[in-house]
């Protein structure tokens, strides 16, 4: 099951995450409750670097921020010595207040507003990666600075995956396309600019994706633009993570090699490269806890367990489908003897986290666990039904620390006039 590497169990039985007892967890911080082993998130981006390090030094390793926008995990990548890529002003304040060289920051974005340029400016940010001529028309207005700029192109490469998260094929909001000549356009065009320095290209061709080959083709498209200017080539995210016990994605290293050799095939030794993981730092460093509070069964149909979340705090199952493992955590390693569907909370027919799993006879009052929702989980927690959003908790030898507080019902209201 798609744990953090150090889960275990306690003396009597419990889920344990980094040393901490998850049942103690749920008692001490309520549910639900987003989990995360401190531990998993270093071990992941060390991976990360050891395995471009070996291959060579002109290189960065990008957190990307969308996954897990908590300023605690922000000061914990820029720690380990990643660089990140913002999406949003907010996402760049959250960067900067972390302790990120601005240096080290990358803004992306494909509608940055005025507001957002302007922060990117005064602040020191050191790349823009530019999605349109708008954008650029933009730049050329509100820069007071000469600042270093990526070409975001869509190289026409559609991975297998869920078509929500595709962004590299030629119909994608993202970018300049390859295909119909806008990509080299932006790049005549930024070339002759006096605000943005031209310093490479990017790519970035979609989400949990599992096969390799596309990256591949990918940077085989993007290198019939290369030129004297291109010195940076960014490749994005897209690394897939194990969601259930059957998936098995490529891991850090095989997938760095092949980018890397990729790079070296098409635009040869004398290009920096730039990787954005976020789900693969974060993914299966996190978890979710909830209670079950009703145990429904509908004879010859199904039995209902809801929990005191649901599309609040994962969005994904109801957004595109995505799947999960779950285990009560108390008995974590009892075989399941009862298929229950996981229903949450909300007003909606659709707020199923997970369909047709088999738990150790679950009851009301225990404590579930759904694994590998560290990534986009509290990036898209939300208040329907004015649901407070759960905490971030982060756990690291036994110890575990509130990073982001519980909202409560008073915060619902924080905001009127």
């Amino acid at each position: 099951m798609p744990f953090p590497l150090k889960t275990g169990s306690s003396p009597s039985g419990h889920l344990t995450i980094d040393g901490c007892d998850v049942v103690e967890l749920a008692a001490t911080f309520g549910t639900p409750a987003y989990i995360f082993s401190v531990s998993e998130m270093k071990r992941r981006a060390t991976e990360y670097l050891d395995a471009f390090s070996s291959r060579t030094d002109a290189f960065e390793v990008l957190f990307a921020s969308k996954a897990l926008p908590v300023t605690a995990a922000y000061r914990l990548f820029a720690d380990a010595g990643l660089s990140v890529d913002v999406a949003s002003g907010g996402e760049l304040t959250m960067a900067l207040a972390a302790g990120f060289d601005p240096d080290r920051i990358y803004m992306h974005g494909n509608n940055k507003t005025d507001a957002e340029i302007e922060l990117l400016d005064r602040s020191g940010v050191g790349t823009i990666v530019l999605d349109s001529f708008d954008e650029i028309e933009r730049c050329e207005r509100v820069l007071s600075r000469k600042v270093d700029a990526l070409i975001r192109v869509t190289p026409g490469i559609k991975p297998s995956t869920h078509s929500f998260i595709q962004t590299g094929q030629l119909d994608s909001k993202f970018g300049f396309g390859l295909e119909d000549g806008s990509a080299a356009k932006a790049i005549e065009r930024v070339l002759s600019s006096e605000k943005l320095e031209l310093t490479g290209l990017h790519c970035h061709i979609g989400s949990q994706i599992f096969e390799t080959e596309p990256f591949r083709l990918a940077v085989e498209a993007l290198a019939t633009l290369k030129g004297d200017w291109c010195r940076v080539l960014d490749l994005g995210g897209g690394l897939g993570i194990q969601y259930l016990e059957e998936d098995s994605p490529p891991v850090i290293a095989d997938y760095v090699d092949l980018k890397f050799a990729a790079v070296r095939e098409f635009f040869g030794e004398d290009v920096r490269i730039l990787i954005e993981p976020g789900r693969s730092l974060v993914g299966t460093a996190g978890l979710t806890i909830y209670t079950i509070g009703t145990v429904k069964e509908i004879p010859g149909v199904r039995t209902y367990l809801a929990v005191d979340g649901g599309m609040s705090d994962n969005l994904r199952p109801m957004l595109y489908g995505a799947e999960y493992e779950a285990v009560i955590a108390d008995r974590p390693e009892t075989g399941g003897d009862t298929a229950v569907t996981v229903a949450g909370s909300h007003c909606e027919s659709g707020d199923i986290l997970i369909r047709d799993v088999a738990l150790p006879s679950p009851g009301v009052g225990d404590v579930l666990v759904i694994p590998a929702t560290g990534a986009y989980g509290y990036a898209m927690a939300n208040n329907y039904n004015g649901m407070p959003r759960p905490p971030v908790i982060f756990c690291e030898d036994g110890i575990a620390e509130v990073v982001v507080r519980r909202e409560s019902w008073d915060d619902l209201m924080s905001r009127d006039q």
